[in-house]
């Protein structure tokens, strides 16, 4: 298993993450410029930000922990 068969959908994950939260933001965003949010609408759109932010959060630990993994690595092979 290479490198990056792990590291490429990590970024990939965190860029579809990021764009989640773009796309919500920007839906709440324009909801409240028109005064047409209803709660449960806002509601729903604020789940979803957290989904995204949490989704790009365990990528990241993913990438985290490849990089830990290959200093250790690094340290035993030196």
């Amino acid at each position: 298993m290479g490198i990056n068969s792990i590291t490429g959908p990590a970024l990939q994950g965190i860029q579809k993450g990021f764009q989640g939260m773009r796309r919500v933001a920007s839906g709440i965003a324009n909801t409240q410029q028109t005064n047409q949010a209803k709660p449960t609408d806002l509601s729903r759109a604020m789940v979803e930000l957290q989904q995204h932010a949490n989704q790009t959060k365990a990528q990241v630990k993913t990438l985290q922990t490849v990089n830990d993994v290959l200093g250790t690595l690094i340290d035993e092979r030196v």
